[in-house]
């Protein structure tokens, strides 16, 4: 499990995408995760088909997690 976790860190403290299985997707700074691949994410903004609603700060379970993507900018990696 060492794979996704280095992997994931990585994207501390960046802008990530989070498509859940419920179709929404959340945008919003990774704060932190653990071995279960929980997310926390800051200033979240929450999207769906029809709007969106800022959330703030969320927990995210990993097992409702499909993709997770971190668009490229400033400070990513190589």
């Amino acid at each position: 499990m060492d794979g996704p976790l280095v992997f994931l860190s990585q994207f501390m403290e960046r802008k990530v995408v989070v498509r859940l299985k419920d179709a929404r997707t959340l945008e919003g700074r990774l704060l932190g995760f653990d071995e279960h691949l929980n997310l926390v994410l800051d200033e979240t903004l929450e999207r769906n088909d029809e709007a969106g609603r800022r959330l703030g700060r969320v927990v995210v379970r990993g097992n409702n997690v499909l993709a997770l993507n971190a668009p490229p900018g400033p400070g990513a990696p190589a």
